[in-house]
């Protein structure tokens, strides 16, 4: 298994002095998914749970929507290849392939979406609600799940959860891997996604909100911002929409009737 932190000398700087020492970064590592022998696409990721990234992006990219539809998954997590077989054989046009997006995130984000993708998603209309409280009580849960963010500082967590327990984490460098890595998890071991929550260390632009709905999930809260597509697409697709979700305090910016209650707590 690839470590997911390297270690390198450093000059540390502060008002007093300046000193050599060692400190640990995240590591950035290139992978290369294969689909039934179709190079797909090469991510940068941190090397954990290549498997959980590798099926939770192609089931975001509707390439697959269950576990019984995978024949094998073989890992070389030396060379940086996940290679997916399906008992389906499972072709991609090679304009669609032209057509991919280098999305917004870090950790080059990647994603084969257009507009007609948005159109054709169904809005979500599950009954979860949260409360102010939940959601405070959740984010600060999942600020003491990311030991790697603690190390290093260079990594973004996600989460999915219900009203009160983190339900499955993971992290990555890139804030579109580490829900995609959830997704696998989730895809891997049925683990249901229907009426859950996310919570999300990462900016929330367009492509994470279709990753979301994808899953039929109302509620996504966020640690940092939205932008204003994401904004618009959640409204749009029926999601609860939460950012800065620090401490005490929350935006909410779509569908705010899901929010039970008022002040935190």
């Amino acid at each position: 298994m690839q470590s997911e932190t390297e270690k390198i000398s450093i000059l540390k700087v502060t008002e007093e002095s300046s000193s050599n020492v060692e400190d640990l970064v995240a590591r950035e590592f290139p992978l290369t998914i294969i689909l039934n022998n179709q190079e797909l696409v090469t991510l940068l990721c941190t090397p954990k749970d290549l498997d959980y990234l590798a099926i939770g992006f192609i089931s975001s990219e509707a390439l697959l929507e269950s576990k019984d539809e995978i024949k094998q998954i073989a890992i070389d997590d030396i060379r940086g290849v996940v290679r997916v077989d399906t008992t389906e054989e499972i072709t991609m046009a090679n304009e669609l392939l032209f057509k991919r997006l280098i999305t917004s995130g870090c950790g080059r984000g990647a994603s084969f979406y257009t507009a007609a993708d948005v159109q054709n998603r169904t809005k979500v209309e599950s009954r979860t609600e949260i409360s102010a409280g939940e959601v405070s009580s959740l984010v600060r849960e999942f600020q003491h799940h990311s030991e790697l963010y603690r190390t290093t500082g260079g990594v973004h967590s996600a989460a999915l959860c219900d009203t009160r327990n983190i339900l499955v984490f993971n992290e990555d460098i890139g804030r579109h891997n580490a829900i995609d890595k959830i997704f696998g998890e989730c895809l891997l071991k049925d683990i249901a996604t229907d009426g859950r929550i996310i919570v999300t260390s990462g900016r929330i632009s367009s492509e994470i909100l279709l990753k979301v709905t994808r899953r039929n999930i109302p509620i996504i809260i966020s640690k940092s911002a939205p932008t204003d597509l994401g904004v618009k697409l959640a409204n749009d697709l029926g999601i609860t929409l939460l950012g800065f979700a620090r401490g005490k305090r929350v935006n909410v910016y779509t569908n705010s009737w899901r929010m039970a209650g008022n002040a935190i707590r």
